[in-house]
């Protein structure tokens, strides 16, 4: 079983990839470097600030609760 760390990073994946964009275009949206969302959406992923979750859901079209539903 995927710990939630991971599991919320496939889940952003997920939206990602539904709203059609691109890691790079995510994090530019977001305010983070690009290869911090993929380290988040990766095998080994780190800690997020709740902000920081706020504004992937933001980008996404979505609430933290959202991103957060796996």
């Amino acid at each position: 079983m995927d710990t939630p760390r991971i599991q919320l990073g496939k889940q952003i994946k997920k939206l990602r990839v539904k709203a059609g964009l691109t890691q790079e275009k995510l994090a530019i949206a977001v305010g983070i470097d690009y290869k911090y969302l993929q380290k988040i959406e990766g095998k080994n992923p780190p800690a997020i600030r709740i902000d920081t979750i706020d504004k992937i859901a933001k980008a996404l079209k979505t609430t933290p609760s959202g991103l957060l539903d796996f």
